[in-house]
């Protein structure tokens, strides 16, 4: 089957389960993201899907290859992204590109038209050494040497990490293309607000997928009610709330804070107390769950791994 399919995949390094028991599959057409901080797995998974590490335990495919058996073949039909910009840095773009073109014998005259949307952002500077590119730039050309060779699978190790706002939107955009042409692409990322860019997304911690599903399955699954609250003190208001009974969680979100509470919290009587503890301008009202907040729900309450 094409795509990737994970059963059981676990990846230890001594004492630490850096990949613990994960399964799962992605199929072409598909973006299929991990989502989880520094340390979770990520990267490591990666690894073992593109046949840079063997697991311990567990069967993996890739285009209907398997990881341990076909790593070869594997090779010449997946693209990978590391996390790190590890292109030859006094390259120019365009040497590059040639570069990695001739690597898996061919041209970039030959696969020209699968990289034409990205590489004509950065053809103007193909003359450029690619240490000298912006981060977005970079970013660019490493995903236009990661698909000059046709690949049937994608693997994209957080590759938005320190670029700015417009290149992360560019990136997006790239991808979902690629996705339409057929591409089977997994991404994974520290940022939550991308899940929504994903048709699947699992939330993975200490090596774990605590949550495997949609975007709006997982969201729907948030079991408890959620309120945003800001007021005049914010870093105080954090500090009350979380003491405050019938407060489940609390963490800081954009300008509020999103506060899980009780169902049978009063919402009038919690005003009161804030009130009554000097707050001003205290402002509540319920809000729906994004992947943020069923992320620390998990982590919270140990996740359910799947």
């Amino acid at each position: 089957m094409p795509g990737i399919q994970a059963q059981n995949i676990s990846k230890r390094w001594g004492a630490l389960a850096a990949v613990d028991d994960v399964s799962f599959d992605a199929g072409p057409g598909q973006v299929f993201g991990i989502l989880g901080p520094d340390g979770a797995g990520k990267t490591t998974l990666f690894r073992i899907l593109t046949t840079l590490l063997l697991p311990d335990s567990g069967q993996a495919a890739v285009d209907d290859l398997d990881v341990r058996r076909d790593f070869r073949k594997i090779r010449s039909r997946v693209g990978y992204m590391p996390g790190r910009f590890s292109l030859y840095q006094d390259l120019t773009v365009e040497e590059n590109l040639n570069f990695y073109a001739s690597v898996f014998g061919t041209t970039i005259a030959e696969n020209y038209h699968l990289i034409k949307d990205i590489y004509q952002q950065i053809e103007p500077f193909r003359d450029r050494r690619a240490g000298a590119l912006s981060g977005g730039m970079k970013q660019k050309l490493a995903l236009s040497c990661a698909l000059i060779h046709k690949p049937a699978v994608l693997f994209l190790d957080e590759p938005t990490t320190g670029v700015d706002a417009v290149s992360r939107r560019e990136l997006w955009e790239m991808l979902l293309k690629l996705r339409d042409q057929g591409l089977c692409i997994a991404v994974s990322t520290p940022y939550m607000d991308e899940a929504a860019m994903c048709d699947r997304v699992a939330l993975m911690m200490q090596g774990r997928f605590m949550a495997l599903d949609t975007p709006a399955s997982i969201t729907r699954g948030f079991k408890h009610r959620l309120l945003a609250i800001r007021g005049d003190r914010m870093p105080a208001l954090l500090r009350e709330l979380r003491a405050l009974p019938g407060v489940l969680a609390c963490h800081a979100f954009g300008d509020s804070h999103h506060v899980t509470v009780a169902d049978d919290l009063d919402v009038a009587a919690l005003a009161r107390t804030l009130a009554e503890s000097g707050h001003k301008g205290v402002e509540i009202a319920p809000v729906a769950p994004g992947i943020e907040d069923c992320f620390m729900a998990l982590a919270r309450d140990g996740g359910e791994a799947k």
